[in-house]
């Protein structure tokens, strides 16, 4: 089991992005959760199988492409703290 700590830069928020990565982490077993940030930035920290993030992520991505400028991401292990995906405030 991994964790991944990845910060969304672009128009990610006000667009459901954080709505749309609670669904698809659910979809793909992901654990964790998402936040806007001050600067304009969504935050996301999850938990699952490897494959799953990045699954997880890239649909992200994809879902997202004409919002999402840049994406900064950083390989963890995971803890285990987490039993569902959701939005933090």
């Amino acid at each position: 089991m991994k964790r991944v700590h990845a910060y969304f830069r672009g128009i990610v928020q006000g667009v459901g992005f954080r709505y749309t990565a609670m669904r698809l982490a659910a979809r793909r077993g992901v654990t964790g959760w998402t936040k806007n940030l001050s600067d304009g930035r969504v935050e996301i920290v999850g938990e699952g199988t490897e494959e799953a993030l990045e699954r997880f992520l890239r649909e992200l991505r994809e879902y997202f492409a004409t919002y999402v400028r840049d994406v900064q991401t950083e390989w963890l292990d995971a803890t285990g703290e987490f039993s569902e995906f959701g939005v933090r405030f």
